[in-house]
């Protein structure tokens, strides 16, 4: 009894891929088995149009580029002395480069604690809460807010009133900032404008005028007085904001 015939072996008989003794034991098999016959007779003719097909296209000779001497001598590495001369020239711009590009890639400056810093925790403050229309603050009573504040930077807090300006009082929270704690109070008028004023005690820059700050859309003026820092932030054009940020500080500064 001859093996089962299978499907690979009816595949290589359509490729005339078998041996002699196997081939005639197959196609008895397909003698004996006409729908199967019928199956493999098809294969054979596609294949037969294929090979008709792409013939003048095998019979083309290798493009220069794709012969395979040429692909290998193309990636044949250099002679040993060019590896040398290489490897010197090599570690002369290396050495160059790493002189001229030493200040570019000196490790970073950890980030300031001054008035930089306080600016960006201010405006990142900002992005976070004053979108917030469900839950902008998490305390609106002036006198708990201002409490809680005190205790947490360690420094008594005053809630600055800007009526007078068109801004209404909204609440506030306290938020963690790289430097500690910091107190933030959050204003609105009529026309949705929020600005956010951050509070915290200041390590450097203790004492420092006030300077306007830019991050994307927002501005801001930030100031420090006796070891506290102030900034006061706002989508609004700096002549809307100055004034504002001035009448924070005079209250601040007034007690």
């Amino acid at each position: 009894m001859t093996r089962p015939i299978t499907e690979s072996e009816l595949q290589a008989y359509v490729d005339d891929a078998l041996d002699a003794p196997r081939r005639a034991e197959v196609a008895d098999y397909l003698d004996r088995h006409r729908d199967i016959a019928q199956r493999i007779a098809g294969y054979t003719r596609q294949r037969a149009t294929l090979r008709a097909a792409l013939a003048p296209i095998a019979d083309e000779p290798i493009p220069p580029q794709l012969d395979l001497a040429q692909l290998v001598a193309a990636r044949r590495p250099p002679w040993p002395w060019r590896w040398a001369v290489a490897a010197i020239v090599l570690v002369g711009v290396s050495g160059a480069g790493g002189w001229l590009l030493r200040d570019r890639l000196a490790p970073a400056a950890p980030a300031s604690s001054g008035i930089a810093a306080l600016a960006q925790e201010a405006s990142d403050s900002y992005r976070v809460y004053a979108p917030e229309r469900a839950h902008p603050v998490e305390l609106r009573d002036p006198a708990e807010l201002a409490r809680w504040i005190s205790e947490r930077i360690a420094h008594p807090v005053s809630i600055p009133d800007l009526t007078q300006a068109g801004y209404r009082f909204m609440g506030g929270r306290v938020v963690a900032t790289t430097h500690g704690p910091a107190g933030l109070l959050m204003y609105d008028d009529d026309h949705g404008t929020r600005v956010v004023l951050l509070i915290r005690p200041m390590a450097v820059e203790r004492d420092t005028a006030m300077a306007l700050h830019t991050s994307g859309a927002l501005r801001g003026y930030s100031w420090a007085a006796r070891g506290i820092g102030y900034s006061v932030v706002a989508v609004a054009a700096p002549e809307t904001l100055h004034p504002l940020a001035d009448e924070v500080r005079r209250q601040i500064a007034a007690g």
